[in-house]
């Protein structure tokens, strides 16, 4: 299971390995099959979309191509990497295809844009060096910006979620010839470098320090004790010619004695360069070319969360001088440095971040004149008032006050924290972004600063998410949905698509890791989790909008386990963290500890029965007849006693349970329907990690059943609609988000409606074609003239639609996907959906469909597991293709040789 975002601390190690890389496309996973036993397995075509919430984790680094305006990336720790879309004002995600078993791969150790073919870019990906993550790092290469990746894997491992993850960039392109690139890698390994764009690689054997820096090397925590290793790479583009290596490239490295080399022979040999400041490790290294001054920006430790000391440096590439240029002395930080950028258009404009400046708040300092003088974004004015060079608004984001009304110097909301990438937009001087510990902020004003005017700083974070879910609820009234998630608590979602107004607070919990509501009850919630005010359980009455903390808990408890809520919300279970299972039949007055029951059970409630509480530990499952009083470990057998298990109890369904998890050859699907006194396992479903149900199929009676799963040796998101007799594989290649084991849910409201937690890129919500939302108001159909396409009474119209939209575009290329739907009253065993580009557009590379083109016509076919489509059904597909001049959608469309409706 994925270790996820800790405030503070975490893990490392690992072999080192030398020689050679070749490079390895990852397969397309093969579409849904029948597995042993028979069962049917098919597809559906889903349209998927987050949750919005509007960032919620770290964001590391910001990459601006440095050729082309308005091309911007961004890396996240653990949630993937984004491309800037500047007309939508948004962020477009770029891994959600990594699968669970590369789950890791969500996490971005480095990224880089090529400076000479903006189509190219690269990630360095891998979350952990320590066992926390089994598989080793790889480079991924896209050359269509990101919308389709080839990868290479690594011998070693990286960490996108590792101590000094904001430092770097630790993967560079060589701007004067392409196909060179360089690695800084962790863990003793060196410097890497490709020269076939990133298709191989191996080590530099003459580079002389793989850095000796780690966090904390007397630790027992392995995330504490690996070598933070090469950290970032720079070139001097001055000294090379298109189409010829760079002469001179710096390394920075995590070594407090020798942190900075540098190679004058295209990356033969390497020494340190001389003269070098000593005692600071060198988060960032920025060269300004026109001025020839490379700037270093240092700290104390290797961050994101620490640092309480640094000092700036600049160097002279052309007399070899170093000058301390730090923007407060020495003796008076207490952080450090980071956040390091230059004014492309400006030479001599220069910033840094304190970054890991948490109190009163992070410092941004800026200077016109190479370093010599620095202002701050704010200063003291008589302690503890403060002057803001700027004014913060995050009206789009609002939940960025946390709630806070806090005393000065304080403010709320902050300007940041770990502010460890701050970039200035090389094609405008106005335009600056930066990453912090919740959001993406920005300013297209910055000049003002020059000016002593005031300039706007507010969240640039819309379409990036990056928050790690444990739990979701869908009560069947009032909000849609209610989150429990780590760092920020979670949230109330009355509208899926607007960002709420505020976390849960009253009290506000940083990790929450358990929801439950009374079913026949659904404005009784009960929230569990942990946090710095100590409180963790809290309740409320109005379906989460407003909460109370418990007014007492347990003695010993630590954490929030996991709690339930009677089906009539007469009372509570609680398996907290540090004391063993407890019941209260108020809110938390008093509490009665449960018995027949062992400490750090998982506990959940019948849905129908408000006496009957279940719990379940070692593969032994518990039922309670007398609202929590007394357990009793029923008759049931061949459960599993390793690996993680959840289970849920199926609303409207008294006694039925479904319970999903293990490990090894106990690791599946089980249900029971009297109560948990007996299980069967669910044939066909090899692995299943989470489960949920939302409402029933229309003529069906059993609610709808979701889960995580690998069904026919395909992992995805499946749901069923026969209580799991067969199964639909509702995402697909290109939607996968890594881990996706901690919850999932249907909506009881809207059929096919599912919500998935994912480690790192929030909460996602699919709705199948044929989804309507009852909520939602409905625009009524354009009536059809007789002979219309689609007209039932035409003889000579297919009975099909086809949606097609561009989902993706930039210069020269787009991506775009396409659903085709049998609207007819027969089954399709095989389609050919045909139409014409009109604007010459060609089709690059297509997933879950075959193609042909022959001029400007295309012809997408079907593949062996989206043959058939049932009456009702749709199929979808994607491509990436180039375009010049326009790129107008197609007009009509074929399927079969025959015309279908469009959208």
């Amino acid at each position: 299971m994925p270790k996820r975002r800790s405030a503070g601390a975490a893990l490392a190690a690992l072999a080192l390995a030398g020689g050679l890389l070749t490079a390895s496309m990852s397969p397309a996973s093969a579409g849904p099959e029948a597995p042993p036993g028979g069962i049917e397995v098919s597809a559906d075509s889903y349209t998927w979309k987050n949750v919005r919430i509007d960032g919620g984790g770290f964001v590391p680094g910001i990459v601006f191509n440095p050729s082309e305006k308005d091309l911007v990336y961004a890396r996240t720790d653990i949630g993937g990497a984004y491309r800037w879309d500047e007309a939508g004002k948004r962020w477009t995600p770029l891994l959600d295809s990594v699968g669970w078993d590369d789950w890791g791969h969500t996490g971005v150790a480095s990224l880089a844009t090529d400076p000479v073919d903006p189509d190219n870019v690269y990630v360095a990906v891998g979350n952990y060096t320590n066992d926390w993550d089994p598989n080793n790092g790889a480079v991924m290469r896209s050359s269509d910006r990101g919308a389709t990746w080839k990868k290479t894997e690594l011998p070693f491992k990286l960490g996108g979620n590792m101590p000094g993850r904001g430092m770097g960039e630790r993967l560079a392109v060589d701007p004067n010839d392409n196909r060179v690139l360089y690695l800084g890698a962790p863990s003793g390994h060196g410097l890497w470098r490709s020269t076939d764009s990133g298709a191989t690689w191996s080590e530099v054997a003459s580079f002389p320090n793989p850095g000796t820096y780690v966090p904390d090397p007397g630790s027992d925590n392995s995330y504490l004790t690996d070598e933070v290793g090469v950290v970032w790479v720079t070139f001097d583009k001055r000294t090379g010619s298109a189409g010829s290596r760079t002469g001179t490239i710096y390394a920075g490295v995590a070594d407090k004695e020798e942190s900075v080399y540098r190679s004058t022979d295209g990356g033969a040999t390497w020494e340190a360069v001389p003269g070098q400041p000593t005692g600071y490790l060198p988060h960032k290294g920025v060269l300004d070319t026109d001025s020839g001054h490379l700037y270093i920006a240092t700290s104390d430790t290797g961050g994101p969360y620490d640092g309480a000391k640094g000092q700036v440096w600049r160097y002279d590439t052309g007399s070899g001088e170093w000058t301390d240029v730090s923007p407060v002395p020495e003796a008076d930080t207490y952080f450090g440095y980071s956040g390091l950028t230059v004014d492309r258009q400006n030479p001599g404009t220069v910033m840094v971040t304190g970054y890991s400046s948490w109190w009163p708040d992070t410092q941004i300092f800026r200077s016109t004149d190479s370093g010599e003088t620095w202002t701050g974004a704010w200063e003291y004015e008589g302690y503890p008032n403060r002057s803001d060079r700027f004014a913060m608004d995050v009206s789009s984001v609002p939940w960025l006050t946390f709630g806070g009304n806090p005393s000065p110097p304080e403010t709320a909301p902050k300007l940041g924290w770990m502010t460890e990438s701050l970039e200035i937009d090389p094609f405008d001087s106005d335009r600056m972004m930066y990453g912090t510990g919740a959001t993406v902020y920005g300013t297209e004003e910055l000049t003002s600063w020059d000016r002593d005017e005031t300039f706007t700083v507010k969240p640039m974070v819309e379409g990036l998410e990056e928050t790690a879910v444990n739990e979701l609820i869908s009560p069947p009234s009032g909000a849609p949905l209610l989150s429990g998630m780590l760092d920020i608590g979670g949230f109330r979602h009355t509208d899926l698509d607007r960002v709420p107004e505020l976390m849960y607070r009253s009290p506000f919990m940083e990790a929450v890791s358990s929801l439950d509501y009374a079913e026949k009850d659904p404005d009784t919630v009960v929230r569990a989790g942990s946090g710095e005010s100590g409180q963790h359980i809290a309740f409320s009455t109005d379906n989460g909008a407003n909460w109370f903390a418990g007014s007492g808990q347990p003695s010993g408890v630590t954490g929030g386990g996991t709690v339930a809520a009677a089906a009539d919300a007469s009372g509570f279970v609680w398996s907290p963290e540090g004391a063993g299972v407890h019941r209260t039949t108020g809110y938390g007055s008093s509490w009665s500890a449960s018995r027949g029951i062992p400490a750090g059970a998982r506990v959940e409630a019948d849905r129908v029965d408000a006496d009957t509480f279940y719990g379940f530990s070692d593969g032994t499952f518990y039922v309670s007849g007398d609202g929590g009083a007394t357990f009793t470990a029923s008759g049931a057998t061949g459960l599993p006693a390793e690996g993680d298990v959840r289970f849920k109890a199926v609303p409207g369904e008294e006694g039925h349970i479904w319970l999903a998890g293990g490990s090894g050859d106990a690791y599946g699907l089980w249900r029971s329907t009297d109560g948990g006194e007996s299980f069967a396992r669910v044939a066909g479903v090899e692995e299943a990690d989470t489960v949920g149900f939302g409402k029933a199929a229309p003529n069906a009676s059993y609610p709808a059943l979701y889960s995580s799963a690998k069904i026919g040796g395909v992992r995805g998101i499946y749901r069923s609609d026969d209580a799991g007799a067969s199964w639909v594989r509702i995402n697909d290649d290109a939607h996968q988000w890594g881990w996706t084991g901690a919850d999932i849910t249907g909506d009881p409201r809207v059929h096919g409606r599912v919500y998935v937690a994912t480690n790192g890129r929030g909460i996602l919500y699919g709705d199948s074609a044929g989804t309507t939302d009852p909520t939602d108001p409905t625009d009524p159909e354009d009536p059809e003239e007789p002979g219309d396409p689609g007209d039932p009474g035409d003889p000579g119209t297919a009975r099909c639609a086809v949606a097609y939209e561009v989902t993706n575009q930039w210069q020269g290329g787009f991506q775009a996907d396409v659903t085709v739907r049998n609207t007819g009253d027969t089954a399709v065993d095989g389609w050919e959906a045909a139409w014409a580009f009109a604007d010459g557009q060609r089709v690059d590379q297509m997933w879950n469909a075959s193609f042909t083109q022959s001029g400007a016509t295309v012809t997408a076919s079907s593949v062996d597991w989206n043959a058939r489509l049932e009456p009702g059904a749709s199929a979808s597909f994607g491509f990436t293709g180039s375009w010049s001049g326009a790129n107008d959608v197609p007009d009509s469309f074929e399927l079969n040789g025959a015309a279908c409706t469009t959208s």
